[in-house]
């Protein structure tokens, strides 16, 4: 939805307008007020309203991320074992 916005916002500009609507919308300030509505509209939605939701959103997260940790190590001892086995190795 809010690729839709800055879609339709930048649909009628001009190229010449594109770099100052890019510093205007991306600005250190601009981001820490869209992170900062984001985060109240969040509170307003899960934790105002005593819902489950911010505790799977944790779990499913740790999992998320704990798997993507892991993954540049997994995949070194998958070509490993693939070099292995090309080779006649352990």
């Amino acid at each position: 939805m809010a690729m839709r916005r800055v879609y339709s916002e930048i649909k009628g500009k001009k190229v010449k307008e594109l770099p100052t609507y890019i510093k205007s919308s991306f600005s250190t300030q601009a981001v820490k007020t869209y992170v900062r509505k984001g985060l109240d509209n969040y509170n307003d939605k899960y934790i105002q309203t005593s819902s489950v939701q911010p505790l799977l959103h944790i779990c499913f997260g740790g999992m998320a991320f704990s798997y993507l940790v892991a993954l540049p190590n997994e995949r070194r001892h998958l070509e490993h074992q693939q070099h292995a086995k090309e080779h006649g190795g352990h």
